[in-house]
């Protein structure tokens, strides 16, 4: 599985969390991922080791999604995240743990790709929206300005 296969299965899971609370969250997310790795006709295949990475990197999403929540809030100016639309705020929590969690992509990439999971499941706004807030939510180093 690659980085983007790997992305948007995480934001599959992670939309389950808008919907579900413990234990029943844990019973949709292995539901999900168990259909995963018997799939229909041209659907990656997930084998074993991506379904353990998976459940792996959910739980600690999950265990940082309040201090990802005050972030997104402190961004996006009162919008809070609980009043956002449910795609748009998972996309928002994908990449704002990926910013600050995820050593391996850098934060333009994790906007980037960001942005590309608002234009697929999202609205007509979301992409706009989606970049605006993680805009602000990225490090100074990568925040976008003149370069002399």
């Amino acid at each position: 599985m690659n980085r983007r296969q790997l992305r948007d299965y995480t934001f599959k899971l992670l939309f389950h969390e808008t919907f579900y609370r413990e234990p029943e969250l844990d019973e949709q997310m292995e539901t999900f991922l168990e259909q995963s790795m018997f799939p229909e006709d041209g659907q990656l295949l997930l084998v074993e080791s991506e379904k353990e990475q998976l459940k792996e990197r959910m739980a600690d999403i999950l265990d940082k999604l309040p201090e990802m929540d005050r972030k997104i809030l402190e961004a996006s100016e009162g919008w809070k995240p609980e009043r956002m639309n449910r795609v748009d705020r998972t996309i928002l929590r994908l990449a704002c743990y990926e910013m600050d969690f995820d050593e391996e992509v850098p934060a333009r990439v994790a906007i980037n790709e960001a942005v590309e999971l608002a234009k697929k499941y999202g609205g007509d706004d979301s992409p706009r929206f989606v970049n605006g807030i993680l805009a602000k939510l990225a490090p100074e180093e990568e925040q976008p300005g003149l370069e002399l």
